[in-house]
């Protein structure tokens, strides 16, 4: 798009709405109470070690555990990835210090009409849609070339430093757990790899979830499964809001400070023929106080062809998705009108 495209924020950030003290728009409620419920169950994520997963001598028991994580909650907590308690709050420091800048300053990086990345919130699709309690920042991190600079935020000074540094680290988390998937469907190590493709992409998503007045009535972001092939997160050190579905019940997700959530996405759903779960989540708003996270959504290279690993097709486990190409491409559409981008997928 050229960089005299229009922008666009349009409306007010949810930020504003909140400190402008306006009343709640009739556009961010859920109607027939499936708002947000605080008073789930908590449940315990599966944790698992990159170090020993990555580790031939001692990787048995994590690679065991990594397949039942994704099989059962498509996710676990990511330990040992190789990055410090100190760096990790830098970059959520980064993140907060971004959404503190004063209005005016984030409006520099609004994203353009039609497209998705840059400050801003939801794009409207469709006059029926309800809108997320959640302002954003969205930014292509890989391929380096296709890094659009103009919405990478000067202030703070150091967060072009620390996101650059933050997407080196979290390239080599995920060669070790899509090495270690594949390893614990007894595949060759590079087979979801070579799906991925050579220019494979890596966005991020700074998160900024205000207070809200109505935390039953509204949703930080709806119900959903990612478009993915994973997802890392970054969650609020503080403050819980991520909640995953399973079997009809909802859960909410503790935080470990020092650990990256990784959960599969429809994408590897796809790849893995359905062996790994891309689970359906949503984050919950709250009264009290507001919330950040930072979600790193990692995607094979567009043009390439993924399906189910030839490995994982027989007669006693038959090709359950056809093979796709461009996959983010329907899944805003399907997404935003409260459907499932997999079902598209699905034979």
């Amino acid at each position: 798009m050229a960089e005299s495209a229009k922008k666009e924020l349009p409306r007010k950030a949810v930020q504003e709405l909140v400190i402008d003290g306006d009343q709640l728009p009739e556009k961010y409620i859920h109607k027939g109470g499936d708002g947000g419920v605080l008073d789930v169950p908590l449940v315990q994520i599966p944790v698992v070690d990159l170090a020993l997963l990555s580790s031939f001598s001692t990787s048995t028991e994590e690679l065991q555990k990594l397949r039942s994580a994704l099989s059962s909650w498509g996710c676990f907590q990511a330990i040992n990835h190789g990055m410090t308690h100190t760096f990790l709050d830098e970059v959520r420091e980064a993140t907060k210090q971004f959404f503190d800048l004063p209005m005016a300053v984030k409006r520099k990086y609004s994203r353009e009409v039609d497209d998705i990345e840059g400050y801003g919130n939801d794009m409207i699709l469709s006059q029926q849609q309800t809108l997320d309690w959640t302002d954003r920042l969205y930014l292509t991190v890989n391929p380096q070339d296709q890094r659009r600079l103009k919405f990478w935020p000067e202030s703070p000074e150091d967060f072009r430093d620390i996101l650059d540094d933050y997407t080196i680290k979290l390239g080599k988390v995920t060669e070790v757990v899509l090495k270690g998937m594949a390893r614990s469907l007894n595949l060759e190590d590079d087979c979801f790899l070579e799906q991925y493709g050579k220019r494979s992409t890596m966005t991020a998503r700074f998160n900024y979830y205000p207070k809200c007045p109505r935390p039953d009535l509204v949703l930080g972001v709806k119900p959903h499964a990612d478009g993915s092939g994973i997802t890392i997160l970054l969650q609020d050190k503080e403050v819980e809001g991520l909640q995953f579905q399973k079997d009809n019940q909802w859960f909410k997700v503790p935080i470990i400070s020092e650990a990256l959530l990784i959960n599969v996405g429809d994408q590897a759903e796809i790849m893995s023929n359905g062996i790994f779960k891309s689970p359906v989540h949503r984050v919950v708003t709250n009264s009290e106080t507001e919330r950040i996270s930072l979600a790193v959504f990692c995607i094979p290279e567009p043009g390439k062809e993924i399906g189910p690993v030839d490995g994982l097709v027989n007669e006693s486990s038959p090709r359950l998705y056809k093979k796709m190409k461009n996959f983010v491409d329907i899944y805003f559409q399907y997404y935003q009108q409260g459907k499932r981008p997999i079902d598209a997928a699905k034979i």
